[in-house]
């Protein structure tokens, strides 16, 4: 297999991973206090439309060091949001005020309705979960 061939095989992988939302360890899922199952780890690169969100968003006075925000939706409806960022803090202070930031954008600018409320999962720049949030209303 050529080079050229062998780069577009991982990149076709790549393509399904960050599709499926999951890594391609199922080990490294878990189910968080209210039973929700999703990843604890993902690839570094967010997908082109979550980076293309994340520029919107920066431009708008948000986070800088915000990479990537995926929109979803789960079975109800619900939005599911995926950020990436930079940052490696985890503590507590910088997420309540990335996740009013990037709600109030999302609502603002981009037409979310938050009114059954979201799920947010933050993955730092290692690709590791640091922060899973159920704000089902």
């Amino acid at each position: 297999m050529g080079n050229l061939a062998r780069r577009a095989l991982l990149v076709l992988v790549g393509c399904a991973v960050l599709l499926t939302g999951c890594t391609a360890d199922s080990a490294s899922e878990r189910k968080d206090s209210a039973g929700t199952r999703g990843p604890v780890a993902t690839t570094t690169v967010a997908p082109d439309a979550a980076a293309r969100l994340a520029e919107r968003y920066r431009s708008a006075g948000g986070v800088p060091d915000v990479y990537g925000i995926g929109r979803s939706a789960d079975g109800d409806g619900v939005p599911l949001l995926t950020v990436w960022t930079h940052d490696p803090d985890e503590d507590d202070r910088p997420f309540q005020e990335l996740k009013k930031s990037v709600t109030r954008y999302l609502a603002e600018h981009e037409g979310l309705s938050l009114e059954k409320g979201y799920l947010m999962d933050v993955f730092g720049p290692d690709g590791s979960l640091q922060h899973r949030l159920d704000a089902r209303v």
